[in-house]
C-alpha cells in the first residue's frame, strides 16, 4: 500500500540544489511526486510510493545535499491520491 509524505524544509534549502536533490534521491528510491521552492525562502515536498521508502527519503530530506543547511523539516502522512506517474521539480 503506498502513502504520501508532505514536507516543509526550512533552512539554507534554495539555491543550492536542493530540488535537484529531492527529486534524484525520490526517483532513486522509485517515488513519484513533485518538489518546489516556496516564496518564504522553503522547499515543498510531496512523494507517494512505499512507506519505507518514504521513511528512507525523510531521514535524506533532513541531511541535504552538500551546500544545503537543514534547520528543520516539517512532515506529514497522509494517503496517496495516485495523482503523480514521476517525480518532478516545479517552478513558478
Amino acid at each position: 500500500m503506498h502513502e504520501r509524505l508532505e514536507a516543509i524544509v526550512s533552512g539554507r534549502v534554495q539555491m543550492v540544489m536542493y530540488r535537484d536533490f529531492a527529486q534524484r534521491k525520490a526517483r532513486g528510491l522509485k517515488l513519484v511526486g513533485d518538489v518546489l521552492n516556496l516564496s518564504d525562502g522553503t522547499v515543498r515536498v510531496q512523494a507517494e510510493g512505499k512507506r519505507e521508502s518514504l521513511e528512507v527519503y525523510l531521514a535524506k530530506l533532513h541531511k541535504g545535499p552538500l551546500l544545503a543547511r537543514v534547520e528543520n523539516v516539517a512532515s506529514e502522512w497522509k494517503s496517496a491520491t495516485g495523482e503523480y506517474s514521476e517525480f518532478t521539480i516545479l517552478y513558478g
